[in-house]
Formats: C-alpha cells, sequence, structure tokens
C-alpha cells in the first residue's frame, strides 16, 4: 500500500494551518468529533489530564481571548476557538503530561481537517497564562493553558515546507 492509499498517512501529509476563516459556523456535531479526536489521544498511565473550553465566536469571551495574543486577528476570524488545558490536579509526570497534550492536540487538528475545516495551533498565546485564563475564567492554581486551537471553514489554501528527511536523521538507516 503506498502512502497516498493510506487516508491517516495522506491527512497528516495534506494538512496545513489555516488562519483566514469564512463567516460559516461550525456544527456543534463537528466540534464534538474534534473533542472526542482529542480525548482519544494517548496519555501516560492513560491519566487524560487534558481539558477543553469551547469558545464560539458569539461568545463574550471571544473577542477578549483575541487580545491575549499577538494572533489576534486570527481568533477574530475564527468560528471557533478551543482552549486546551492541562488539570493540574490530574498531572503525574510534566513531561510525559506535555508531550500527550500535544498528542491531544494533533488528534483535533487532524479530525478538523478530515471534517473539511480548517485550524491553527496557537502555542504563542501561553505566555500570559495569567491574562488568558482570566479572560476564559479559568484558575490558573487548576488550570494550565496548552494552547488554543482556532478554527472555521478555511478561507485560504495552507501552505508548508519541510526539510528533506536526511536532514532530520542522526544517522543513516
Amino acid at each position: 500500500m503506498s502512502q497516498s492509499d493510506n487516508p491517516v498517512i495522506q491527512a497528516m501529509l495534506d494538512r496545513r494551518s489555516i488562519r483566514k476563516f469564512t463567516a460559516d459556523p461550525v456544527s456543534r456535531q463537528d466540534i464534538l468529533t474534534i473533542l472526542d479526536a482529542g480525548r482519544w489521544a494517548p496519555s501516560g498511565l492513560n491519566n487524560q489530564p487534558w481539558r477543553f473550553l469551547v469558545i464560539p465566536r458569539d461568545d463574550p469571551r471571544h473577542a477578549p481571548l483575541a487580545e491575549c495574543t499577538k494572533y489576534a486577528h486570527v481568533i477574530r476570524s475564527s468560528a471557533v476557538c478551543i482552549a486546551v488545558t492541562l488539570a493540574k490536579d490530574a498531572l503525574y509526570s510534566e513531561m510525559k503530561d506535555h508531550q500527550g497534550a500535544g498528542a491531544c492536540i494533533q488528534n483535533m487538528l487532524l479530525a478538523i481537517h478530515a471534517l473539511g475545516l480548517g485550524a491553527v495551533w496557537i502555542g504563542q498565546i501561553v505566555n500570559d497564562q495569567a491574562a488568558t485564563l482570566g479572560v476564559l475564567g479559568l484558575d490558573q492554581e487548576s488550570h494550565e493553558l496548552q494552547a488554543v486551537i482556532a478554527l472555521g471553514h478555511p478561507d485560504q489554501k495552507g501552505d508548508s515546507k519541510r526539510k528533506p528527511l536526511s536532514e532530520l536523521l542522526l544517522e543513516e538507516i
């Protein structure tokens, strides 16, 4: 089987970060599918420490959330934002829990792509945990923000380049 015949591998190769969205809403069912994809990510000890907060465009927190990042224009144009946090009381290993959060976010990005939607992982927003969690109404003692996923119906084609695999290998295989 070639990689183009495998839908999972093809989705990984085709997915791109999308930063411009149409005004069309995202259905509740699509949001639930995206969240469920994140829920099924692997985590150390299967502790599943991630928590999700869905902020649609009409939520009063959507506009203030945009002011927490230099990518405000992306959040403003998104139909929905999903804040991904780690529940501090569910953590057992800082490194493994952060790795699990990354897998969770990637699962959601792949689900978004598979649904014909577009998204971007906004990581810069975590630089000011206090302000961002405050806007979201979440307690800094209970949650650690990992990312905000801005998503919607794409209004652009994504573009990306990758280094050749030979530059990434530590030794030849």
